[in-house]
């Protein structure tokens, strides 16, 4: 039989609670700084969504195409490319191809909008700039007639590709 003599059999439990004790404190540190700029983010959100309701308007509207596109390959003025942030233009942006009276414009639509714009069909949104807030009235589909179409979709595709 082996017997080890060189092996500490007391463990050093000061040593870990002030590891534990400083792991905590960097936490705490670390959680009210995200809670404080966690606040100031969210002013700033309140702030911008008032100037936005502020300065929309209802239009009526012919949706022609809606995809999502990056920033850079959007048909978007020049202008609105340089005022977005650097780490925003190339992250894919809902974009909605529409016809506002007499004109055909591009615009940026709302994530939740997107999901819900008809395409190939005329409706009432709140457009604030080049940026669709809300649909009004119009064709809005609920989740399960999306659903069905998203499996429509799908079902058409299969059957293209068994055609090739």
């Amino acid at each position: 039989m082996q017997t080890f003599t060189n092996v500490p059999l007391a463990f050093n439990w000061q040593l870990l609670f002030n590891v534990l004790a400083v792991i905590l404190v960097v936490l705490v540190i670390l959680l009210a700084v995200l809670y404080f700029a966690g606040r100031k983010l969210e002013k700033k959100q309140l702030d911008s969504q008032k100037l936005i309701e502020a300065s929309s308007q209802t239009v009526s509207m012919l949706v022609i195409d809606k995809k999502k596109m990056k920033l850079t390959e959007t048909p978007l003025p020049k202008s609105v490319i340089d005022q977005t942030p650097k780490y925003l233009r190339w992250s894919k942006m809902p974009v909605v191809k529409a016809k506002i009276g007499p004109k055909v414009v591009t615009l940026i639509a709302d994530g939740n909008v997107f999901k819900q714009l008809p395409v190939k069909a005329e409706c009432k949104a709140k457009v604030s700039g080049i940026y669709i807030t809300e649909i009004v009235k119009g064709a809005v589909f609920t989740e399960k007639e999306m659903k069905k179409r998203q499996k429509a979709k799908e079902k058409a595709a299969k059957e293209a590709q068994k055609r090739k």
